[in-house]
């Protein structure tokens, strides 16, 4: 997703009075559950940047630190675009909220077998469901399609990341 917004940079920023301001880099805010209740989506800073291993590495420390409430204000205050994901909730689709000033927010569900038509073949593949709510003062539903579909390209192909 960070990589798709250095090709649609209109998904990664923030609005305010003075309207959209794009992000000079792309920190995804990961939405967290809190134990005990409560939702927080703190940022892996400079998301577009880092490998895939960084990514996961980053991951797995903010979620352990986000659980035991030792995660840092920064990580809170500047994320440019938020994902989310109820997979391991068993939930195949999810349509998130955007968290204001941030203009997007990008879901994923649980991945899915499901039939699909290869070389005129139908066979069963994993598949998985990903939505976008996007703040229509900054872009349109064409410009959010390309997004989607460049973040579908570059799930299709993980060892290029």
């Amino acid at each position: 997703m960070a990589i798709a917004t250095l090709k649609y940079p209109e998904f990664s920023g923030s609005h305010g009075e003075d309207g959209f301001t794009p992000a000079p880099s792309t920190h995804v805010g990961v939405a967290i559950a809190i134990r005990g209740g409560g939702l927080v989506a703190p940022a892996i800073h400079d998301t577009a940047h880092l490998s895939l291993d960084e990514v996961m590495t980053a991951l797995r420390d903010l979620v352990a630190r986000v659980r035991a409430g030792r995660f840092r204000s920064s990580e809170i205050a500047d994320p440019t675009i938020t994902v989310s994901s109820l997979g391991d909730r068993g939930v195949e689709a999810l349509y998130g909220v955007i968290y204001p000033p941030q203009v997007a927010i990008v879901g994923f569900g649980k991945a899915a077998e499901r039939p699909w038509v290869v070389d005129g073949v139908v066979v069963p593949r994993a598949l998985v469901t990903a939505t976008l709510a996007a703040d229509h003062r900054v872009s349109d539903g064409h410009r959010g399609a390309l997004f989607l579909s460049k973040i579908g390209s570059l799930m299709q192909d993980p060892e290029a990341l």
